[in-house]
């Protein structure tokens, strides 16, 4: 046996191990978080270790609990999913409504520092979260947006829009300029250029950055913590959890089944959207 095939068959082999390895990493987590979920607590704590359900001990009582309004005893987690979609939603939306214009004039005007900026965008991220909590804090107190769904989102869009920017200009870059020009011929605005010829174009890469930007705003804790706390009924899914999982009366069956709502709808997104998210994030990478 040569060489060259001794390492094709080693790294052959080794590439399936550590395939294997992430898949048990990832995915078994995620199934015993489900197993627990439909799980009644008395079998919990009979058998804290089975990786397995019967039919007989399954349940569907964790999730009724976990989704009720706390009027009717439950934990109020639907009232949370309502929050979370409604900031997730509108943080794509008006980040990509920011961004969009930001990304396309940095990838075509010709300006002082056009090369400079996209590394500038990005700097935004050499400051940590921590920093920034207090002085937005103070400033959202001031203003009358604490404990509002609507200062949470413009938190969200102020993290947001510097990487989506990064992210569609790379894309807009490969959209050849004579495409442009063509539209711009035939008697298109540079607003008509952008939204009739530049958009359709983009949609996969808009796809990426939207989805990008809604798993952001779906799982961000901090910030939620910060605005949200001393108002229950503002809450977004992933601050609710981490109250109930300090509150000793809510069963950890029922946390499960709270953490498979929180997870169930990002998973979903995202096969949905594979192909468009694909697309987008490697065509612009692209320099040809």
């Amino acid at each position: 046996m040569s060489r060259a095939q001794f390492e094709d068959r080693l790294f052959g082999g080794l590439r399936y191990v550590v395939i294997a390895l992430l898949l048990i990493a990832t995915v078994f987590p995620f199934y015993y978080m489900v197993v627990l979920s439909f799980r009644p607590t008395g079998q919990l704590l009979l058998h804290p270790g089975s990786l397995w359900i019967s039919v007989h001990d399954l349940t569907l009582s964790t999730y009724k609990t976990i989704l009720e309004p706390t009027s009717k005893g439950g934990q109020g987690l639907l009232g949370m999913l309502r929050n979370s979609a409604l900031v997730s939603l509108g943080t794509v939306v008006l980040t990509l409504a920011a961004s969009v214009p930001g990304a396309w004039a940095i990838s075509r005007l010709k300006f002082v520092g056009s090369r400079q900026i996209s590394a500038l965008f990005l700097a935004v991220y050499l400051f940590p979260a921590t920093l920034l909590a207090v002085p937005l804090f103070v400033m959202f107190a001031r203003i009358g947006l604490q404990g509002s769904l609507v200062g949470l989102a413009i938190v969200y869009i102020a993290q947001t829009v510097p990487v989506s920017i990064y992210m569609l200009k790379n894309y807009f870059t490969t959209i050849p300029v004579s495409v442009e020009e063509a539209a711009a011929l035939d008697g298109c605005s540079r607003l008509q250029v952008l939204w009739r010829v530049v958009l359709p174009l983009a949609a996969p890469s808009l796809m990426a950055t939207g989805l990008y930007v809604f798993m952001i705003a779906w799982n961000e804790f901090l910030f939620a913590l910060l605005f949200l706390a001393a108002t229950p009924s503002k809450w977004t899914v992933s601050l609710g959890l981490s109250q109930m999982n300090n509150a000793i009366e809510v069963p950890t069956t029922v946390l499960m089944a709270g953490s498979v709502v929180l997870t169930v709808p990002v998973i979903v997104l995202f096969y949905v959207a594979e192909r468009f998210l694909t697309e987008g994030l490697t065509t612009g990478a692209d320099k040809s």
